[in-house]
């Protein structure tokens, strides 16, 4: 070999050695704010399937990571909205008077899995509630309910006439209409402190989706539950990202996010909160000094009654903010029942 080959083949080698050596191109990461703990459905089941969801339409190029304890539950939105987090979950009711529309999926009386009230909560939000604009300076990438609401308490409730003069914590919204309509003093902290709140004695229940047994261990402190079929009310929540952030990452991966976002989100997320329920409900029924007590016809009949001027009054405070608030609960209704 010439040593103008030699020097081009040594040349080659070395130009294929450094090619191999760089690392490969680092994924952009997305930093996720969750307040709950490591151990609940949501960020041991919701965020690890988003991740996925979002490295899969983008090939890779987009990941995320969660952190805990950025800022407590009722401060999650100025979180991302300052653009100290890149994405969170949300509880409305945690912001009283911050958001009013998103009160309309709480409701009583919707029947069906929060899969299916957390697919036409973003369909209603896309047909009628989006003009309410409450979701200002941030990105929506979801909405999702969790599963019906029920009593949980540390002595046996078996009928509504039990819940007056208890002390409840109430998570807001609509969960707040509710535990006044049945007499109930409501007590104010957010889920995180739900555990302390109960094992203190400072409230005698609490109004939570059947997912709170396993998630926050009401096992322990608040063994037995009342069930209402069909829930005495449903949570609302929203997933939400900053928007500089979404604006910062290159074109092709933002259209490749927003196949995602939306509906097909909402979707798993509800997906999740009915996988949860099932846990918390087992752990329920297999956990000693535990009970479930369903609500007789009697006493499902005097709620709905009871429930009432709370739709009222709800919908009368979501027209206010120039939503269709009638035709959006009818939509939503519609859309839970035909939903497959």
């Amino acid at each position: 070999m010439s040593v103008a080959r030699r020097i081009g083949a040594l040349l080659g080698a070395m130009v294929l050695a450094a090619a191999v050596s760089l690392p490969a191109e680092a994924a952009e990461k997305l930093i996720i704010s969750s307040w709950a703990p490591p151990t609940h459905g949501v960020n041991a089941k919701l965020w690890p399937r988003l991740i996925e969801m979002v490295e899969k339409a983008t090939n890779g190029r987009v990941t995320a990571e969660i952190k805990y304890k950025l800022a407590p539950p009722p401060a999650q939105f100025d979180l991302i909205q300052d653009g100290a987090a890149d994405l969170t979950w949300i509880f409305h009711g945690y912001n009283p008077g911050r958001f009013v529309a998103t009160k309309l999926i709480e409701l009583p009386g919707y029947e069906g899995s929060a899969e299916a009230a957390s697919v036409a909560y973003w369909r209603a939000y896309e047909k009628f509630l989006k003009n309410a604009n409450e979701h200002k300076g941030v990105m929506v990438v979801a909405l999702h309910t969790h599963g019906p609401g029920q009593l949980h308490s540390a002595t046996k409730v078996t009928s509504l006439a039990q819940i007056r003069g208890m002390k409840l914590r109430l998570g807001g919204g609509v969960s707040g209409d509710v535990g006044t309509a049945l007499g109930a003093t409501g007590i104010r902290v957010p889920a995180p402190k739900v555990y302390e709140t109960l094992a203190s004695k400072a409230a005698d229940g609490v109004m939570m989706p059947m997912e709170g047994k396993k998630g926050f261990k009401l096992t322990e402190v608040a063994p037995h539950t009342y069930q209402m079929p069909g829930g005495f009310y449903r949570g609302s929540f929203a997933l939400i990202m900053n928007q500089d952030r979404f604006d910062s990452l290159p074109a092709q991966d933002r259209e490749a996010l927003m196949s995602i976002f939306g509906e097909p989100v909402s979707r798993m997320a509800g997906q999740v909160w009915d996988e949860i329920d099932a846990i918390g409900t087992d752990a329920t029924r297999t956990t000693p000094g535990n009970s479930l007590n369903v609500a007789d016809t009697s006493d499902q009949s005097r709620y709905a009654g009871i429930a009432k001027p709370i739709r009222a009054k709800v919908l009368e405070q979501v027209a206010a903010k120039g939503v269709d608030a009638s035709a959006a609960v009818e939509y939503i209704a519609k859309e839970m029942s035909s939903y497959r």
